[in-house]
């Protein structure tokens, strides 16, 4: 893996969704390979982040696959993490269609001397599934993964964190960007 690269999660069991929503299709492509295909435009380095290998054959990216099985995506973070040598990873999960690599870009920007960076809405909610992770926070994701809790938000607030506002992103914060589908009618909400 390069300095900055995607991390594209597609480890999920889409029990929301009843199905693999990974495959479900819009505009013709599924929701995986549109991610894969807009990040690879804008990203010299764009790889799959899956719980099982030989899952999604027809997308050429890079697997990173789980080291520590069936803690979400804190799983596929950390394997991402022990992938690289030093920089970090943009994680961006595969089903939020809206999801922007230009955004990507200036959230990493933003990130400064910080470990993490995440879009923070005024309501308080943050969006884990969108946002940049350096290798620094390996140890955290090791601790949260032993103590068995495999929330991101564990390693995000004991994290040297830079929490970003839309405001922050101007002009490319959409509404739509962090919208994530997990079940049938968000599905029928975007097609």
């Amino acid at each position: 893996m390069s300095m900055d690269a995607i991390v594209v999660l597609a480890g999920g069991a889409s029990k929301r969704m009843g199905r693999d929503k990974l495959l479900l299709e819009v505009g013709g492509v599924t929701l995986l390979e549109s991610v894969v295909a807009k990040f690879s435009d804008e990203f010299e380095d764009v790889c799959i982040s899956v719980a099982d290998e030989s899952k999604y054959p027809e997308i050429s990216a890079r697997r990173i696959v789980d080291i520590r099985r069936g803690a979400g995506p804190l799983s596929g973070l950390h394997a991402a993490l022990t992938g690289i040598e030093r920089g970090g990873v943009f994680l961006v999960a595969a089903d939020l269609p809206y999801a922007s690599p230009k955004a990507a870009k200036r959230v990493i920007e933003l990130c400064g001397d910080c470990d993490a960076c995440i879009i923070k809405l005024p309501g308080g909610m943050i969006e884990p599934l969108f946002g940049y992770y350096r290798k620094a926070l390996l140890p955290l994701c090791e601790e949260a993964l032993e103590s068995g809790d495999n929330r991101m938000s564990e390693v995000i607030y004991n994290a040297n964190t830079r929490f970003v506002t839309p405001e922050d992103l101007g002009g490319l914060w959409d509404d739509r960007l962090i919208y994530n589908i997990n079940y049938p009618e968000d599905y029928a909400a975007i097609k």
